[in-house]
Order: C-alpha cells, then structure tokens, then sequence
C-alpha cells in the first residue's frame, strides 16, 4: 500500500512540474497579462518557480507539507485571475469553469498534504 501514496504523489506533482516550465514563455505572460494579472511579467515566472518547487517537494516527499502550502499559495491567485469564468465571453466560460474546478481540485489535494504530509516512501517521511 505504501506505493499507492508514492504513486499518488507523482500524479499530483506531475501537472505542476510540466507546466512550470510554460510560465517563462512570453505567450504564457501575455495571456496572464491580458487577463489581467499586474507585473505579469514578474509574477508568471515566479509564479513557475514556486510551483515546480512546491511539486518536487512533494514528489520526493521532502517538506512536503511546506511543498504543498507553496502550491495553495500558486493556486489561489491562478485559479481567481486566469480562470474566472463569470464574466466573460460565454463561448469561453465552459472551458474557464472546467478550469476552475480543475484547480479547486487540485487546491483540496494540497491542503490534505499540508496536512497529512507525504506519507511513507518519502525523503523525511514528516506524517
């Protein structure tokens, strides 16, 4: 059973590890730029910095409940900002609350890290 929750936590970091990288594009920046975001081109990428942080954190299991609390604090501001289907071009809403729930998701995974911690099969094993 102790590699369900390894297995888990690789699932759950693997969204964040791989877009990370996307967040010191200049189309990325323009987009969150264009949805409003100030210092877009600050903030985009140090917002790929504390996600990736915060999701190797948790891959390896490593502070991870620190890890997990970096990605709420990427969350909220993405989830509020890029993603606020109401209000906006209906044609575009459906995917934007998909979006939304993706993260809401997402957000309620890391809060149960912050938490629990990362379990077994960790590097500090902090439960």
């Amino acid at each position: 059973m102790n590699f369900i929750v390894l297995l888990g936590r690789i699932f759950f970091s693997a969204i964040f590890l791989i877009a990370a990288f996307g967040h010191f594009s200049e189309q990325t920046i323009q987009y969150a730029a264009n949805s409003g975001v100030p210092m877009a081109s600050f903030l985009v990428p140090l917002s790929g910095i504390i996600a990736f942080l915060g999701a190797l954190s948790i891959l390896l299991g490593y502070k991870a409940k620190y890890g997990a609390w970096l990605l709420v604090v990427f969350l909220v501001p993405v989830t509020l900002m890029i993603h606020k289907f109401w209000g906006i071009d209906p044609a575009n809403a459906p995917l934007q609350q998909v979006m939304f729930m993706k993260n809401l998701s997402m957000l309620g995974g890391a809060l149960l890290i912050t938490y629990f911690g990362s379990g077994p099969l960790s590097l500090d094993r902090d439960q």
